[in-house]
């Protein structure tokens, strides 16, 4: 009894079965029959997997249109700026004619 007693305390026994038995009265309620592997690890692992990559797509198309917009707005940025290089451009050629 005093072994068995010490392997409980040790394993943490106690909590454990109490936790065994907390899930078994849950499952007691469950209309839907639990899950159960395939045996195919492939079609096991799809599943969980396919939500995951289309959250992670949802996230990246989300980045990518944010990075769009950088990339029109800085686009946008730079032909301001090539115009007003080229405004000062000639008006620094009109005022050398003038000068000359």
């Amino acid at each position: 009894q005093e072994e068995i007693q010490e392997v409980k305390d040790e394993g943490n026994l106690e909590m454990l079965f109490n936790s065994l038995d907390k899930m078994v009265e849950e499952a007691k309620n469950r209309e839907e029959p639990a899950w159960r592997p395939s045996g195919v690890p492939e079609e096991d692992v799809r599943s969980a997997l396919v939500l995951y990559l289309l959250k992670h797509k949802s996230y990246l198309q989300k980045i990518l249109r944010e990075k769009v917009e950088e990339n029109r707005k800085a686009a946008e940025s730079v032909l301001a700026g090539r115009g007003r290089i080229a405004e000062l451009q000639q008006l620094i050629q009109a005022r050398k004619r003038a000068w000359q």
